[in-house]
């Protein structure tokens, strides 16, 4: 077969394991790999590459993705869903195996719905992608803030300041919750729960008072239930998505005015998505694009492989992407136990 393959969204480690696996077990039944340069614009314009064994030899361990990425959204364009399945049809794809996280799939599914075969890989840091228990990428952005939380006691214990740390997260508060909890942070702020002001000054008055600094872990998507703090730019991407930051340097200068003291913050930023993966993360890629080629020479269509438990299943599109996995009540009620 001939088998198109792209990175969608925003990179993060894992994908190159994934482009490799699919091109060693791809090899195994005789098939072709062609990789589209960034994203859907490759697709767009035909803009593609060969993958063969000798191209994929050595990247299981890099981070980012060897095809590069975009937001493109064909769907955005005039002419853009022609576009792409033009391309595929002149470039002779029987399959199609798009890897990112919502955006991504979502025109997978789209596409899917218009003839094409897809088998979707999910991939992004946030965790949020519903249907599969974890997504790869997601294990190295938390192993990569909980070293900054480690580091950040010593320095805020010393000057007896306030560190607020602020990570990724637009919806879900996945990457909160996982380095807080595992950084032991004492205060975990996420987009699912608006917080308390009031209440996050009386937790860091606390910890002081314990002796020890308060470190606030804060997603970049958190807001109080007052509606102050904005901290949009109002600047949107190919899929409507608002830009987001600022969140913790708004959050320390508050609670250096109400606390009294000093307080810094420190945005993780691209940080997480940089750099080696983890093992889990190795291995979970890897074990998404050996089921993906499976998938696609069992004629599935329409579908996304996921974890679930230790196993990898096959689910439809539409089921993936038809809401965000979001953190539930009960997870951050765990997290609260260890506040002040």
């Amino acid at each position: 077969m001939r088998i198109g393959i792209l990175t969608g969204g925003g990179d993060c480690p894992g994908l190159n394991a994934v482009i490799r696996a699919v091109v060693r077990k791809g090899a195994g039944h005789g098939d072709e790999v062609v990789g589209f340069r960034d994203g859907w614009r490759g697709v767009l314009d035909a803009d593609s590459v060969p993958l063969d064994l000798a191209a994929v030899r050595g990247i299981l361990p890099r981070g980012g993705t060897v095809l590069g990425t975009s937001r493109t959204n064909p769907y955005a364009v005039d002419g853009g869903p022609e576009r792409v399945l033009a391309t595929l049809e002149r470039l002779g794809i029987e399959a199609l195996i798009p890897i990112g996280g919502e955006d991504t799939l979502g025109v997978a599914t789209r596409l899917g719905e218009a003839g094409v075969r897809v088998v979707g890989v999910p991939k992004t840091i946030d965790n949020d992608l519903d249907a599969t228990d974890y997504t790869f990428g997601f294990d190295t952005a938390v192993g990569v803030a909980m070293e900054a939380i480690d580091r950040l006691h010593t320095t805020g214990d010393s000057h007896h300041r306030t560190l607020v740390v602020e990570v990724m997260g637009r919806h879900a508060g996945w990457i909160a919750l996982h380095a807080g909890m595992a950084g032991g942070a004492s205060v975990v702020l996420i987009p699912e729960h608006p917080f308390d002001v009031d209440a996050v000054v009386e937790h860091c008055r606390h910890r002081f008072a314990s002796g020890f600094s308060p470190i606030v872990v804060v997603s970049e998507g958190a807001a109080p239930r007052d509606g102050s703090l904005r901290t949009s730019s109002g600047a949107t991407d190919a899929f409507g998505h608002v830009r987001l930051g600022g969140i913790g340097p708004a959050l320390a200068a508050v609670l250096e005015e109400r606390t009294g003291r000093e307080s810094r913050a420190v945005v993780l930023g691209h940080v997480q998505r940089g750099g080696t993966p983890s093992p889990f993360d190795r291995v979970l890629a890897t074990r998404f694009g050996l089921a993906a080629v499976d998938a696609v020479h069992d004629g599935a269509t329409g579908i996304m492989v996921a974890l679930r438990g230790t196993d990898i299943v096959r689910v439809r599109l539409s089921e993936a992407t038809a809401q965000l996995k979001l953190v539930p009540p009960e997870r951050y009620a765990e997290a609260e136990v260890f506040f002040g």
